[in-house]
């Protein structure tokens, strides 16, 4: 599968950060209130994982929402979740519509969290030649995000994607 060039993937991977840094920081200070471009926010709780079957199930439940049918297409296509070697990174592999996870980092599993698995399920949804990190996939991921963890949560991402640059759509 050939793909277009990957311009905003660093712009998309930095507001993703940002996020995940403020639903960290309310998880940790047990404060969910924030505030996002003049908007004060309470942040949903956000899903955490304690094994790669617990993400298998959820990515199996997601699939298997009606709107999720409804909307791709590709949500007939099993995907399956294994551990990733290494740390760094979670990714989607298409040709075997595998979601690959690392376990641990720091003693932490960073990855093993609800809004990396959906970032991993947006390019699940992707068409062939789209761009990977291009506004047709943040603009799915959003949806899933605002959709799924809750608006609150969709409009922080949504926010941050702005502020970083990000083109949408």
């Amino acid at each position: 599968m050939s793909r277009a060039r990957d311009a905003q993937r660093a712009a998309v991977y930095d507001a993703e950060q940002l996020v995940r840094t403020m639903f960290d920081r309310a998880e940790e200070r047990d404060l969910r209130m924030v505030q996002v471009m003049g908007s004060q926010i309470t942040l949903p709780i956000e899903r955490k994982f304690a094994s790669i079957d617990s993400v298998q199930a959820y990515v199996d439940a997601v699939l298997a929402l009606d709107w999720i049918a409804a909307t791709w297409p590709d949500a007939g296509r099993v995907v399956t979740v294994r551990a990733r070697s290494g740390s760094a990174a979670a990714h989607y592999e298409s040709d075997t519509a595998t979601i690959a996870v690392p376990l641990h980092r720091g003693n932490r599993a960073w990855a093993l969290r609800e809004l990396v698995v959906l970032h991993e399920l947006a390019h699940h949804f992707a068409d062939e030649n789209e761009e990977q990190h291009g506004g047709a996939f943040v603009d799915r991921y959003i949806t899933l995000v605002g959709e799924i963890v809750g608006s609150e949560a969709g409009f922080v991402l949504r926010a941050m994607m702005a502020e970083s640059g990000v083109r949408i759509g």
